[in-house]
């Protein structure tokens, strides 16, 4: 039975796992990916927000949802940790496509 994260968004927010791909040289040797590469693209969302509050008070509908897999503008994450995992915190207008 999976257990549910302790760590809700508010508003817009998204929290996202870094999908992160080990990088495989020509004769075949994995690379595996370190802290010290560039900040990941892409994710999996596995939490959302209510969405975003507009100006009638009503909330915009979020437009990714929780198992989405996701491309972000490489720099818009603040990472955080959460009982010894690394997750990724983005607004979703920082989402630039759900990768199907």
């Amino acid at each position: 039975m999976r257990r549910s994260m302790n760590l809700k968004p508010l508003h817009d927010h998204v929290i996202v796992k870094a999908i992160t791909a080990d990088e495989i040289t020509k004769s075949g040797i994995v690379l595996p990916d370190t802290v010290d590469k560039e900040k990941p693209e892409k994710g999996e969302v596995v939490a959302v927000g209510q969405g975003k509050l507009m100006d009638n008070g009503q909330r915009a509908p979020m437009s990714v949802k929780v198992g989405d897999k996701v491309m972000f503008k490489k720099y818009s994450p603040d990472e955080i940790k959460v009982e010894g995992k690394e997750y990724l915190v983005i607004s979703e207008g920082d989402v630039i496509a759900i990768i199907a």
